[in-house]
């Protein structure tokens, strides 16, 4: 019986939670409940704060039916987005809306695990002090590089060195009195495209490429992520890719995908243009500042340097044709290219697009749409944070323990309610 009530719950919370102030009638056809019982579903969620009323449907001539719609005050979430070179901590409201953003720049992340997330938690500790401590419900963690799912912990990272199984999700679940999950960014940035990009949101069947410091992929079919085995769908950052050739990796491995087509092998190549004096705009920027980024190199092609634009043009083109092996075989309806790679823009998509087609069949992907990220990477790893924490806190395994917390200010009010109704307890001394 409980089984069928978290359930029913959970059913009535997520249509409420996509369909801003729908109807109970309406709510009621599509869940598939009887109307009594989603009533009394209704009424629950009511009772804890976490749905409300936000008025009532236009007048059709009877009586107007109150709209429902998911209370985005009722508590807020944490989102971390720990990347190679800096880190981004938020609050989200309940609708996923960023409450409050704080960035820093890592300077050195070989630092490892403990330092950074010791500094990580500082900062929690001014966002909880900020939206208060007892509406926290959930902390959600992205780093570079795939992520066990199951246990929290990053798997095989050479973007971030001595992070190896480190107990991550363990360690903010001793600080912090909520659920913690931690995930791959690459995943976290794939929900925050279908959050805030309405084309990405259409597409039932989504592959999502984040090419940054390192790479991988994101799968979201049936318009939800997939995980595949312990949430590790999608680690294709060191597979074998024929054009890699002999190219050494950071992994200890030759001819990874990673080794040719992330930020860092850009920065190598840019770096040996600037060494060179192929490319004028980046050697002026290695005499001023000692290193070249992947950001110059786009810097650079903008500026119309020719061997900038030459490098991104061709690791774009490497990127389409290794994606369309992706795309051939997963057949997704949209995808979309995002990290440090896509803030250059037409320079890169139209190589991409151009290599993917070129490696389908003309039947393969006909209404395929090839495009580039429409979110802002520095807050799309907490938007995506964001989106992972409220999608499990409404889940049915977990919202037992969402109402329990909900649900304990409220017993504690009645409470005290009752204390002041029953008025200061008097010895009788007349005895």
């Amino acid at each position: 019986m409980a089984i069928e009530r978290y359930t029913g719950l959970a059913s009535v919370l997520e249509t409420i939670r996509w369909e801003e102030g729908i109807t109970q009638a309406t709510l009621t056809d599509q869940v598939g409940l009887g109307r009594s019982v989603v009533a009394e579903r209704v009424a629950e969620l009511e009772q804890i704060g976490l749905i409300h009323s936000p008025g009532r449907a236009p007048s059709t001539g009877g009586r107007t039916a109150k709209l429902l719609s998911l209370n985005a005050q009722a508590g807020y979430v944490v989102g971390v987005d720990i990347a190679s070179n800096e880190m981004v901590i938020s609050a989200s409201d309940l609708a996923g809306a960023l409450l409050g953003t704080r960035h820093r720049e890592l300077c050195d992340v070989g630092e490892g695990p403990a330092r950074i997330l010791d500094q990580v938690n500082v900062i929690i500790q001014e966002v909880v002090r900020e939206q208060g401590h007892n509406n926290m419900l959930g902390i959600g963690v992205g780093l570079s590089g795939p992520v066990n799912f199951d246990t929290g912990t990053p798997v095989g990272v050479p973007v971030l060195p001595g992070w190896d199984d480190y107990p991550v999700r363990e360690e903010f679940a001793a600080r912090w009195p909520v659920p913690v999950w931690v995930d791959n960014r690459v995943n976290l940035l794939a929900l925050a495209e279908i959050e805030s990009n309405p084309r990405a949101a259409k597409a039932k069947h989504l592959l999502y490429f984040g090419a940054g410091a390192g790479v991988g992929a994101a799968l979201i079919t049936d318009s939800r992520l997939y995980r595949g085995s312990h949430g590790l769908a999608g680690s294709i950052g060191h597979v074998a890719v024929p054009e890699a050739g002999v190219v050494a990796c950071r992994c200890g491995r030759t001819g990874c995908l990673e080794a040719v087509t992330s930020g860092w092998a850009i920065e190598r190549d840019g770096l040996m243009l600037a060494e060179t004096g192929r490319s004028p705009y980046l050697a002026k920027v290695f005499k001023e500042s000692g290193r070249v980024r992947a950001y110059d190199v786009t810097l650079a092609a903008e500026h119309g340097d020719a061997a900038a634009t030459e490098l991104l043009s061709r690791t774009a083109a490497l990127l389409g044709s290794s994606l369309a092996t992706l795309v051939s075989f997963f057949a997704p309806h949209m995808l979309v290219v995002g990290g440090g790679i896509a803030r250059a823009k037409d320079i890169v998509l139209k190589p991409i697009q151009q290599a993917v087609l070129e490696r389908l069949p003309s039947t393969g992907a006909p209404d395929l749409i090839v495009e580039l990220s429409a979110i802002d990477e520095q807050v799309g790893g907490v938007v995506g944070a964001a989106q992972l924490v409220l999608g499990e806190l409404f889940s049915k395994q977990n919202l037992p323990g969402l109402l329990a917390r909900l649900t304990e200010p409220l017993k504690r009010s009645l409470e005290q309610d009752q204390k002041q109704d029953q008025g200061p307890v008097t010895e009788d001394l007349s005895a």
